[in-house]
């Protein structure tokens, strides 16, 4: 006996129908293609070419390598993202964890004190850390004043600067992506291993931090890549001396002309960023994995 299987009548009403699912993803699509993965392209075949000739060379990769201001600077813009990433994190947790825990009237005056920082621009945020800490600034003047120092610390125009510059400008990142995991944790559970006897900083350790480990990931992962793309507060709480490759970039670019150079530290940078938020997400998936064990 022999069947053929043929379509229903409803079958490409269901198909069209199903299509039509797929319509208002068109539009987003079009913007990412338009204005991300052209550019990206583009800036990936200008990479390509000799800055003289604009003909097809490796000469920039290969500057890219070998240079070692260049690689100095890829190292230091890994550092200062490093650290960044850890104090807004650090600093971060036990803000959100009020903001999320708490019921009393000052919520929302710690609330709007975590955000109101974005309500200015990064520059103007820079300009007022570096009134702070350059050498004539309010901190240096205070502690002069007090008889603590004699000279001057340096506090801007180098590394510690720039991080405190940036944790500034990223820290209501940090707090909103902290507040969302931490608020997702059943309170009950922290009650409930109190009751049982044990102490505040166990239910820290073993209940609170390991359930908020996708919170923690995404904080050091959104301050990483945002302090290592960031261009302003570096260019002006680290001076001319202190070079990532944000400035670098800009440096090829208005200073020397060089597209080609400008562009492979962007796609390295680019590289980095992806890398780091692959990682960031294989570690988080193990950690899950060993709790669930």
């Amino acid at each position: 006996m022999t069947i053929v299987a043929t379509d229903s009548p409803a079958a490409p009403a269901l198909r069209r129908f199903a299509l039509r699912g797929y319509v208002p993803l068109f539009p987003p699509f079009a913007v990412l293609l338009l204005f991300f993965a052209v550019p990206i392209g583009m800036m990936i075949g200008i990479s390509f070419q000799d800055p003289k000739t604009a003909q097809f060379s490796l000469g920039s990769y290969q500057r890219f390598l070998t240079d070692g201001l260049i690689i100095a600077g890829l190292f230091r813009t890994m550092l200062m993202s490093g650290l960044v990433a850890i104090c807004v994190t650090v600093m971060a947790y036990p803000v959100a964890y009020f903001l999320a825990r708490s019921t009393s009237r000052w919520r929302a005056i710690v609330f709007a004190l975590a955000i109101a920082p974005e309500l200015a621009g990064v520059v103007l945020r820079t300009y007022g850390w570096l009134i702070i800490l350059e050498d004539r600034g309010f901190v240096n003047d205070a502690l002069i004043w007090l008889g603590l120092v004699s000279s001057p610390l340096p506090l801007a125009k180098n590394l510690f600067g720039v991080v405190v510059g940036l944790t500034h400008v990223v820290l209501p990142f940090g707090i909103l992506a902290l507040l969302t995991s931490i608020q997702g944790i059943d309170p009950n559970i922290e009650k409930a291993a109190q009751i049982l006897g044990a102490s505040r900083l166990s239910v820290i350790r073993h209940i609170l931090l390991p359930l908020s480990i996708p919170g923690i990931v995404s904080s050091l992962l959104i301050s990483f890549t945002m302090a290592a793309s960031a261009y302003a507060t570096p260019a002006l709480l680290g001076g001319a001396r202190f070079k990532v490759l944000a400035t670098m970039i800009s440096e090829q670019i208005m200073f020397y002309i060089n597209w080609p150079m400008a562009a492979v530290m962007a796609i390295v940078l680019l590289v980095l960023m992806l890398a780091i938020t692959f990682a960031g997400g294989r570690v988080e998936t193990r950690l899950h994995k060993k709790l669930n064990v």
